[in-house]
């Protein structure tokens, strides 16, 4: 039996190569007790040994969407993560398509455990509160104290790095510290409590949060489940909340008596002007995972859930489609329905290779009108595609790719802000919003659709085509 101890920073990378030397060597899961340093063992547990294990196995084989899942996976606080994450690695050489059987057991429960590490990370990304506690250099010093249910530490780093460049900061946990000084990120494995400090501009933020409750949308029970009891401890505005609760319904009915005039209704304005965002990259984990999380648009009622992109982050080449299809929305993955194995044939025939590509696209929630037993794929509107383009722009910057390849009419709004005319633009190089190289070519599905066989094999060519031309435009 062995039981490697991991270090508490630098878990996932440590427990990576763990699992390939020991995926490697063939040793079951059932042999392997994973745990941190300064976990205890049993007396019948032996520590990993230094030098290398008897090799049985070749080249470990795992589909691109098992480094998002392990990544999910490992900081899991009681260790259950580590252990299925190996469970995974091993029965993936023998069941190469295993993540796709969502009735799996083993497999639902890793999905399970992935989506409260990444609650738990929208939980932290939404509750930390920064404390001012002085300057140095002419940079302003902030330090915020957080209690995550699992060890997030380390994956959240990035998400605080790029909101709060410009200052430095420390986010302090019972076991780690998060410390940005002089823009450079560190984290130390400290045990700590939890400061009395009181913060003087709290009062202000007590005194706005007060003003802008609305006791007319009062919703406990919604509020909760948003903002769960375990998290009131440290938020400054969570002491109020009690007294707020107990006096909305007066509140609520002085509003009544109030007798507010009803205001002239005004023009509807037709057309905005988006301030321009400036998107810095993240870590595509990172990335992914508020991309689960979002609540942009009324599609993510219905779906599944988000289907963020999925690739290397030195990707050359972005290839960006329409929406994710009934299959995407139920596997978690891009371009894995009909469309996606039609352009993986394309793809193959032209010599490009797929898999050294970013693919993601333009909506990332499946939209679609219930039929019977069946959900009929509906096109997104020109709202539900800016409301997206917010995930397309900050993956564009994450990836920073060479070439951008829009497939279809949407993602082509998405990419350049007008989608029309797709048919006398395909084959065109243009520009995206942001400067880069676009290739416009016609979306998988379009072909399926097609019912004539002549017009389907001619527009199928031309689609060879197109991926041959971006080909073309990366080697030279």
């Amino acid at each position: 039996m062995y039981a490697p101890r991991l270090p508490r920073i630098g878990t996932y990378a440590a427990w990576r190569e763990t699992a390939r030397r020991l995926a490697r060597a063939d040793v079951p899961a059932a042999q392997v007790d994973w745990g941190l340093a300064g976990d205890d063992a049993s007396m019948f547990d032996a520590p990993l040994p230094i030098g290398p294990l008897s090799v049985e196995r070749g080249d470990l084989k795992v589909p691109a969407s098992f480094a998002d899942l392990s990544r999910s996976l490992i900081p899991e606080r009681s260790g259950k993560g580590m252990t299925l994450a190996y469970v995974l690695l091993m029965r993936l050489q023998a069941e190469p398509g295993l993540l796709s059987n969502r009735a799996d057991a083993q497999v639902a429960q890793a999905r399970d455990i992935a989506k409260s590490i990444h609650r738990d990370l929208h939980k932290m990304h939404a509750f930390v509160r920064f404390r001012e506690v002085g300057q140095a250099d002419g940079r302003r010093r902030f330090a915020a104290w957080f209690e995550p249910t699992h060890r997030i530490e380390e994956p959240t780093a990035d998400f605080f790095v790029n909101r709060f460049g410009d200052m430095d900061w420390a986010i302090v946990t019972p076991e780690v510290t998060i410390r940005y000084q002089d823009r450079t990120l560190t984290l130390h494995e400290i045990e700590s409590q939890r400061p009395d400090a009181d913060d003087p501009l709290e009062q202000l933020w007590t005194t706005y949060y007060a003003n802008i409750f609305n006791p007319a949308r009062l919703k406990p029970d919604a509020m909760r489940a948003e903002m769960p009891k375990k998290y009131w401890k440290n938020l400054p505005e969570a002491a109020l909340i009690p007294d707020l609760i107990a006096g909305a319904r007066a509140r609520s009915q002085a509003m009544q008596d109030a007798a507010a005039t009803t205001p002239r209704q005004g023009r509807r304005v037709d057309q905005t002007t988006p301030a321009p965002m400036i998107h810095r990259p993240v870590s595509l984990p990172t990335l992914h995972a508020e991309i689960h999380d979002c609540t942009r648009c009324p599609l993510h009622g219905p779906a599944t859930q988000a289907v963020p992109g999925e690739g290397p982050r030195d990707a050359r080449l972005m290839i960006v489609g329409e929406q994710p299809g009934d299959r995407e929305d139920i596997e978690g993955r891009p371009f894995t329905g009909p469309a996606g194995q039609l352009f993986d044939r394309l793809a193959d025939d032209a010599g490009l290779d797929r898999q050294a590509s970013y693919v993601t696209n333009a909506v990332k929630h499946f939209k679609f009108v219930q039929r019977g037993k069946r959900r009929i794929h509906q096109t997104p509107n020109a709202g539900e595609v800016n409301a997206c383009r917010w995930w397309l722009d900050r993956e564009l910057a994450t990836v920073d790719p060479e070439l951008v390849l829009a497939l279809g009419a949407t993602a082509l709004h998405a990419l350049t802000g007008d989608g029309r005319g797709l048919l006398k633009r395909r084959g065109g190089v243009e520009r995206t919003k942001d400067g880069r190289p676009l290739l416009v070519t016609l979306h998988p599905s379009y072909l399926l659709r097609l019912p004539d066989p002549a017009a389907r094999a001619e527009a199928t060519r031309n689609v060879t085509a197109d991926l041959t031309k971006a080909l073309h435009l990366l080697n030279n």
